[in-house]
């Protein structure tokens, strides 16, 4: 008979909840039995093994404590090497020997316990079921005190295993070395706990002499043999009375305003005061060097925010399992995504940039360093529709933040054209390609340069809000939004590397005005409240992120210069310059029209605006608009962009929410 080339083949029976769990079992199975051949563990189980059979003896001696009877001694001698060969593969198929004993922890503890005990049970099934010598079982008694000698020993060793490894080196019982610099560590908690063991297991060069904690229950107290010796108040007369040479703080996730303070004590003592990075870093990082891991305060720590809280099933929801594309993958806020969003799990990460260097440093750092390997970079132009839709049909991407932009305001100015051509052409090109592939969200990454727009590069970020909104409003399947925010601390554009270099080179530091200020955030912040905004969206918002209270330029410039170990006005002077064309003494998050909208995350806020965009006017603009950017043509192309931009700036608005 003659197959039916038409027929549907015939579906793949899934596996059976049996077959799933069998095949559980014999990966684990394999794995537990495959460790004892790594690393020596093989070792592990013959001192198992001996203190097995010690336990088994220890409890008939114990029971008799006047002398074994004959009888009880032959069934002791015939028993034990049964004892020993049942409890040792218990212990090998319950996974004893995949824990490693230096790093034993409480729930490890509870694994040794059940081990032991299933152990136990198994032994006690073996002398009633083949009772030794053929007629008698061991009294109860022997039973329980095996259980109990067991559990003593194993767990015992493991314990003193674990405490060996954790011991101290010599130098913190005989003193330490004239050469170590004597360090005060700032918070009594876990991070502060971890670096004491750090300290005192490696050369470092450094003693920890004690701790400071303003937490009233730590006080008095000590922590692995180091004492708390107050609070952050009482941080200057601790630095006199215990000779301290150097402050290492503690605590990832320290408010600005506290790390400020230690700093400005540690200034005044003339102590180097040193920090382990903020909380989302720390996380990312490596945790057992952290000693390694001590910089020097910078200004993103002192004007750092609460941590960030997010939601992370709601993240999972929409970025896990997924294909997921990052544009401006090598940037400062694109690669902090891209960090971010390699440890939710997608099933694949597509980095697009136009920086081969850019993109080669963060694949390296994904691949190498965080051992992602579900990346694909991507060499390429978001403005060059043909090659972004050969990208997006070869790997379709399910999820797309739009980070690529250009955000020199100088630069842009004297360069319109391609800061049109880039953030707002470029913008375009990607949601058509989006939303003809079927991408489910496209988040575009705004700035508050985009509110009330005085420069081209303004007026760019602008133009590529409403064009997002524009085909929200058309899309019958992709999300489309925008997030918007201000500026972030250390990213290419941002005034702190900037201020930095002119530290290093001796100043002065130029500041354009005295009044002027500006938003600040971190960059992993930022990230994270992008990813954040994009689980919530449902096509059409302008998310606005919660920025904090300004902060003046020259505060900044002040505050860097003495971070830096040198005194305002007398090492390093600030000039004064004067502002730039275009550029505003205050930035603003909201345009006038628009109203603040509380969303479920108290760091989100959702746009409202009176003003109602035309879609198919504006697309129709830029339609005809495009020529006359692609053919660089700077005076008709920006006098084109005033046209499209006057009304809705006169209105007070350039974003609308309201649909037609």
């Amino acid at each position: 008979m003659t197959p039916n080339p038409d027929a549907s083949p015939s579906p793949v029976s899934s596996p059976s909840r049996i077959e799933r769990l069998m095949r559980r079992t014999r990966r684990a199975t394999k794995a537990r039995v495959g460790v004892l051949v790594r690393g020596h563990r093989i070792w592990l189980v013959v001192c198992d093994a001996l203190l097995v059979a010690a336990a088994w003896w220890l409890a008939f001696f114990i029971r008799f404590d006047s002398g074994t009877p004959a009888f009880y001694e032959r069934a002791l001698f015939v028993t034990i090497g049964w004892v020993t060969l049942i409890k040792i593969t218990v212990f090998v198929f319950s996974g004893l020997y995949v824990k490693w004993w230096r790093y034993l922890t409480v729930k490890d503890m509870e694994s040794v316990l059940r081990s032991v005990v299933m152990a136990c049970a198994a032994v006690l099934a073996y002398v009633y079921l083949y009772p030794p010598l053929g007629y008698a079982t061991p009294p109860r008694s022997v039973m329980v005190l095996d259980l109990g000698f067991t559990v003593g020993l194993i767990a015992g060793i493991r314990l003193l295993a674990r405490s060996i490894f954790e011991r101290p080196s010599i130098r913190p019982r005989l003193g330490h070395s004239g050469d170590d610099t004597r360090v005060l560590i700032v918070g009594a908690g876990e991070t502060g706990r971890m670096l004491i063991r750090e300290l005192q297991r490696h050369e470092h060069g450094k003693y920890p002499i004690g701790l400071i904690d303003d937490d009233e229950r730590k006080q008095d107290m000590q922590l692995d043999g180091i004492p708390v010796l107050g609070t952050t108040n009482d941080l200057q007369k601790i630095i006199d009375d215990r000779e301290i040479e150097e402050v290492a703080i503690a605590m990832p996730s320290a408010r600005g305003d506290v790390v400020e303070r230690i700093v400005d004590v540690c200034r005044t003592a003339n102590v180097p005061v040193r920090i382990l990075p903020s909380l989302n870093e720390l996380v990312m990082g490596d945790l057992q060097n952290l000693a390694g891991r001590l910089r020097d305060v910078r200004v993103e720590d002192v004007l750092g925010r609460d941590p960030v809280k997010i939601n992370l099933r709601e993240i999972a929801n929409y970025v896990t399992g997924k294909v997921v594309l990052v544009t401006g993958a090598g940037g400062s806020i694109g690669s902090e995504l891209c960090r971010q969003l390699a440890s939710v799990g997608p099933e694949r990460l597509i980095l697009v940039d136009h920086s081969e260097g850019n993109l080669f440093t963060i694949e390296q750092e994904l691949h190498v360093e965080r051992s992602f390997s579900s990346i694909v970079p991507v060499l390429a132009d978001v403005t060059s529709g043909a090659r972004m839709r050969r990208v997006f049909e070869e790997h379709k991407p399910a999820v797309v933040f739009h980070a690529a932009a250009y955000k020199h305001v100088g630069m842009m100015e004297a360069n319109p054209v391609e800061a049109v051509r880039n953030n707002a052409i470029g913008t375009r090109t990607l949601c058509e390609v989006s939303e003809i592939t079927g991408v489910d969200r496209f988040v575009l990454v705004s700035t508050d340069k985009a509110v009330e727009p005085k420069t081209v590069m303004g007026q760019s970020k602008a133009l590529a809000e409403w064009v997002v909104q524009s085909f929200a409003e058309r899309s019958f399947h992709t999300r489309f939004m925008a997030v918007r925010f201000g500026n972030v601390l250390g990213s290419s554009g941002s005034v702190v590397p900037i201020f930095r270099r002119q530290i290093e080179r001796g100043g002065p530091v130029r500041v354009t005005d005295e009044r002027m200020t500006r938003f600040f955030m971190t960059i992993p912040e930022a990230a994270q409240l992008i990813i954040q905004a994009g689980a919530m969206g449902e096509g059409g918002e302008v998310y606005v992120l919660d920025m904090g209270k300004p902060v003046r330029i020259m505060d900044l410039a002040t505050k860097m210069i003495e971070l830096s170990g040198l005194v305002p006005g007398t090492d390093i002077h600030i000039e004064i310059v004067g502002i730039r064309p275009g550029e505003k003494l205050h930035e603003e998050l909201w345009a006038g029209d628009e109203a603040p909208e509380q969303t479920r995350h108290p760091k989100i806020f959702r746009s409202r605006s009176s003003f109602e965009l035309n879609a198919d006017r504006l697309l129709e603009e830029l339609d005809e608009f495009q020529p006359l950017i692609n053919a660089g043509d700077h005076p008709e192309a920006l006098a084109r962009l005033r046209v499209i931009m006057q009304p809705r700036i006169n209105a007070g608005s350039h974003s609308s929410l309201t649909k037609d």
